[in-house]
């Protein structure tokens, strides 16, 4: 058996995986292919600012077929210094306290590691000619680098961008007006997503079924209670994180599970503790709050009235204010809105991406 498809027993892969990236996974694959077991150890630093946790989830996620363990290393990084290499080595060994027989990687430093673990050192890929990317590459620029990255990774960093607002008010539109202007720039930004408003699902489905029993029953004989909006609100989340782990850097979302909180107050009169603590499990970026104003009302046998759309307006602003939520209310024709909308998005995304810096490294 020569040395290129020689197998071992246990296999380790270590990195920071700040974040993983298409170059990470060739590395995992490759190992696996070659080892009866395989371990995989991510070593994040406190000053790093995704969590350790999420790298080992995305981890586990993309390489079911291997042992993912996380530590904590806040060791300074001095490859030249051997008692460096000793705090190293005892997270390292306390992590995976069996033995090794290979270690898989595409750094210099593994010819040391490998030593210091008894191991056999199996270089992959260490000019990155497979996946011309880095961590530092991605963290520099996600959005060019976006191809090269998981689902997991995709979904954490897209700019989530939510247009909310009073029945009748264009949320549908302008949604689906953004989404399709990006798309428009291509590359990359062809996949950008639309996420529609489950709720309004829900509520099609709740007549359809009171008519099943009576034919003749119109939207004011549907009656919601309180249990079926935290079942709205998590749906809505699910179907926005299914879109924000395929798309683009950027996702546009037909309203959100915060909304949500907010529909809950007009039908039962009162917050719902348990859909605001949904909404708030997940961050979005920037709010677009559609005026009622100058937009004329449709009933499409699924609406209340106008009557409640000022209300519904200002309870939605007062909402994003009180709760330090960054939005922006937009108002005038449909052209001048979606003009307004992008400039707001376009300003967000030029913000970019801000990763703290690891520990520097000494070589």
């Amino acid at each position: 058996m020569s040395g290129t498809d020689r197998r071992y027993r246990h296999g380790l892969v270590l990195g920071k995986f700040y974040p993983p990236h298409a170059g990470h996974h060739h590395l995992v694959r490759s190992a696996l292919a070659r080892c009866e077991r395989l371990t995989v150890l991510v070593c994040a630093a406190s000053v790093e600012s995704i969590p350790l946790a999420d790298r080992v989830a995305w981890m586990r996620e993309a390489h079911p077929e291997a042992e993912v363990v996380g530590a904590v290393d806040d060791h300074p990084v001095d490859l030249l210094d051997p008692a460096v290499w000793e705090a190293h080595m005892a997270v390292f060994r306390a992590a995976v306290p069996e033995a090794v027989d290979a270690v898989f990687t595409s750094e210099s430093y593994g010819t040391e590691l490998a030593r210091r673990f008894g191991a056999a050192e199996v270089g992959v890929d260490p000019e990155r000619t497979t996946y011309p990317v880095s961590g530092t590459a991605v963290r520099k620029d996600p959005v060019g680098s976006w191809t090269f990255l998981g689902p997991g990774v995709r979904a954490a960093l897209t700019r989530r961008v939510v247009v909310l607002g009073a029945e009748s008010t264009g949320t549908t539109t302008l949604s689906r007006a953004l989404a399709a202007h990006y798309r428009t720039r291509g590359g990359i930004w062809s996949e950008t997503g639309w996420v529609p408003e489950y709720g309004r699902t829900y509520s099609e489905e709740r007549l359809a079924a009171l008519r099943a029993v009576d034919p003749g029953a119109d939207w004011t004989q549907v009656e919601f209670g309180s249990e079926e909006f935290p079942v709205i609100a998590r749906r809505q989340d699910a179907d926005e994180e299914r879109a924000a782990r395929d798309g683009s850097p950027v996702l546009f979302c037909d309203t959100d599970s915060f909304a949500t909180t907010i529909w809950h107050e007009r039908y039962l009169g009162a917050p719902s503790p348990e859909v605001a603590a949904v909404a708030a499990r997940t961050a979005r970026h920037l709010y677009l709050l559609t005026d009622h104003e100058g937009v004329p009302f449709e009933d499409d046998g699924l609406r209340d009235g106008p009557h409640l759309r000022p209300w519904m307006t200002g309870r939605f602003r007062a909402e994003l204010e009180r709760s330090g939520r960054r939005f922006l209310l937009v108002t005038g024709s449909p052209e001048e809105r979606l003009r307004t909308a992008v400039a707001a998005v376009d300003g967000l995304l030029a913000e970019g991406w801000h990763f703290a810096d690891p520990l520097p490294e000494r070589r």
